[in-house]
């Protein structure tokens, strides 16, 4: 009987009721995140069986420009979520109907632009990339493919955002595996099939885009259909009321653009130092992506359950649900740093069998040990502070982090890369910090 006891505590202690719940909205987005590399990967394989390498570089070029693109308007899902769990935690029905209304507008008034303006911008896109002018040309018409994507894709930003928001993440479990599915289902039908080559690549993707809005949009009906409250159609149009859509949007606006410089800012000075340093430091960021399928998870449910503790003014909840994060967010990063430092080096040599690339890689292996432990407190912290709509701190912390990286990199380029990647340590851990500071002087102030 003594000897049950500490377990019981133990196991009560480790899965506390919010920690169950947040592991509930956690695992069907990082399941979601896990599917978007496979795509990619099936992208990859169909167009790499085609008779000329051109078509797959095509692709990849594309698929980059795209991913800058699109994730520069990862605001719309970001901002959705948090002012969606803060009126969802309210109980006002009315504004959820209006935020979600609005979301889409500004989804769609930003992918009509998108539609005008980018044939430009996809050539000064490509312009900035290194590639043969075949390439390129291909890559071109992969892209203007690709662009008319654009208004379907913001729009399942905001959908996402809202569902995530309303503390359903399944939705966007489903809604991931339909657009997949259907991708890497005519990604077979058109080229291997059909005989097409990168345009079929980038037709699968649109069609599937548009897929997933349809069914997105059949599901915002049936929720509000179940929903009280009403729409109010004047508030779409009334510039009174985008005031605060447009506020916290604009600061994640500008953080994400000082993310992309930063991710640019990296890859550009590694390019600097050879191909193969170029090439070693690319497989390094996969491990970084991959990790961050698990941090984004809990950092994304994190969203959810702060923005509803707001939204009741529920400091307990608040604390809570800021626990839970951590201690997954913590679990998650240190399993990782682990997992790197015994496996790297076989990790590395799944990733490629070229042995220059894989001996630098492993050379600068230690330091993506490191890293998820000193990134863990920036992705948990971004998650607190989306909830909590905060986003003017989350934008400061970025511009500040940003010009800490241009900074300290003179200093440190005389260590070649191994300074680089202390440099990007260093940016990761000053955005932990700032970010950390901003946490406290708001819970001394606001949150307690």
């Amino acid at each position: 009987m003594t000897d049950s006891l500490p377990r019981t505590t133990l196991t009560s202690r480790l899965f506390r009721p919010a920690d169950r719940h947040l592991w509930q909205l956690a695992w069907p987005i990082i399941l979601s995140n896990i599917s978007v590399p496979l795509l990619g990967l099936v992208d990859t394989a169909v167009v790499g069986h085609l008779e000329d390498a051109v078509y797959l570089g095509a692709v990849t070029l594309g698929a980059v420009l795209f991913s800058f693109l699109y994730w520069g308007f990862g605001f719309l899902r970001m901002g959705t979520t948090g002012m969606t769990a803060q009126a969802h935690g309210r109980g006002d029905y009315d504004t959820l109907r209006t935020l979600l209304g609005q979301g889409i507008m500004l989804a769609l008034v930003i992918g009509g632009l998108l539609l005008l303006l980018g044939s430009p911008l996809i050539s000064l896109g490509l312009s900035l990339m290194e590639a043969n002018e075949a390439t390129r040309e291909l890559a071109h018409g992969y892209a203007s493919i690709r662009l008319w994507s654009a208004p379907a894709v913001l729009m399942n930003y905001v959908i996402l955002g809202w569902f995530l928001g309303l503390g359903n993440s399944r939705v966007t479990l489903g809604i991931l595996v339909l657009t997949n599915a259907i991708n890497i289902l005519l990604d077979l039908a058109f080229v291997p099939g059909l005989g097409m080559t990168s345009d079929g690549v980038a037709l699968a993707s649109v069609i599937a885009d548009y897929c997933a809005s349809g069914a997105g949009l059949w599901l915002v009906v049936r929720q509000l259909a179940r929903m009280p409250g009403h729409s109010e159609r004047a508030a779409l149009f009334s510039l009174a009321a985008w005031g605060e859509l447009i506020r916290v949007n604009q600061h994640l606006f500008v953080r994400t653009l000082c993310l992309l410089g930063a991710t640019a800012y990296f890859t550009s000075q590694g390019a600097s130092f050879g191909d193969n340093i170029l090439a070693a430091n690319a497989v390094l960021l996969q491990f970084v992506m991959i990790t961050s399928y698990g941090l984004d998870g809990f950092a994304q449910a994190a969203e959810s359950e702060v923005g509803r503790a707001v939204g009741q003014n529920d400091w307990q909840r608040f604390a809570r649900s800021v626990g839970a994060a951590t201690r997954f967010s913590l679990m998650t990063a240190t399993g990782a740093s682990v997992l790197l430092w015994l496996c790297g080096p076989l990790l590395i040599g799944l990733l490629t069998d070229l042995p220059e690339v894989r001996a630098l890689a492993i050379t600068y292996l230690p330091w993506m040990v490191a890293m998820p432990l000193v990134a863990v407190w920036s992705y948990l912290l971004d998650g607190i502070f989306i909830g909590a709509t905060a986003t003017r701190e989350m934008r400061n912390t970025l511009v500040i982090s940003l010009i800490a990286f241009v900074g300290l990199w003179p200093w440190l380029e005389q260590y070649g890369n191994h300074g680089l990647w202390l440099a990007f340590l260093l940016f990761t851990g000053v955005r932990s910090a700032v970010l950390a500071g901003y946490y406290f002087h708001h819970r001394r102030h606001r949150w307690c």
